[in-house]
């Protein structure tokens, strides 16, 4: 059963600007670029929430070159879990599409299969959660993504848009959001010297 989560951003700094949640790369693999998961704009001495749930889904976009910096909105979105939805093929045929959505012989792990006629440079391939793209990888023929999924949450404040494709080892402001056992609603607090409180919420009406 999908877990819904929230986190309170509070803007105690001096500047306006957009406070984003994303997710660390899994398993560190190097060609599998985070997204700007959500984000949202506002202003010093305000509050913005963000709701979501655990569900996976797999997505592509029609990126061109998968670079840092381009926005990847999802083009399609198509519900995964790693047990009996795991596996699914993108193929090309006039436009990109997932087909043959099935269950893999390698549980906890989602698979992608790009098959021989995807055409290399146009798109990108990867898994999301709560209907967002998470993470891409440049889409190529006769090749299989993996991606172990995990719930490493992050936020970062600056200038960012949603699905923009991030250089994760430029976030030096970012801090990773844990949620304890029993805890599923968080408060992340931008202070005015921009390090950051990490904490559970203290409304009480969203414990």
């Amino acid at each position: 059963m999908a877990r819904l989560f929230r986190v309170n951003f509070f803007n105690n700094g001096p500047n306006p600007g957009s406070v984003m949640l994303f997710q660390r790369n899994p398993d560190g693999n190097p060609t599998a670029l985070s997204l700007a998961w959500f984000t949202k704009y506002n202003y010093p001495q305000t509050r913005v929430s963000f709701e979501w749930t655990d569900d996976l889904c797999f997505v592509w976009s029609d990126t061109g070159p998968l670079v840092p910096g381009i926005v990847a909105e999802a083009s399609q979105v198509i519900p995964a879990d790693v047990e009996q939805r795991n596996q699914i093929t993108l193929k090309y045929d006039r436009a990109f599409t997932f087909v043959d959505s099935r269950q893999s012989g390698h549980a906890g792990v989602l698979s992608i299969i790009g098959d021989v006629t995807i055409p290399p440079g146009m798109a990108s391939a990867g898994i999301g959660m709560s209907g967002q793209p998470t993470f891409l990888m440049p889409a190529a023929p006769n090749t299989i993504y993996e991606f172990v999924p995990h719930t490493q949450y992050w936020i970062a404040f600056g200038t960012y848009a949603s699905s923009q494709v991030l250089d994760v080892t430029a976030l030096g402001d970012a801090a990773q959001i844990g949620f304890p056992d029993g805890i599923s609603a968080m408060d992340a607090t931008l202070n005015p010297e921009g390090t950051w409180k990490i904490a559970p919420t203290h409304l009480a009406a969203e414990v």
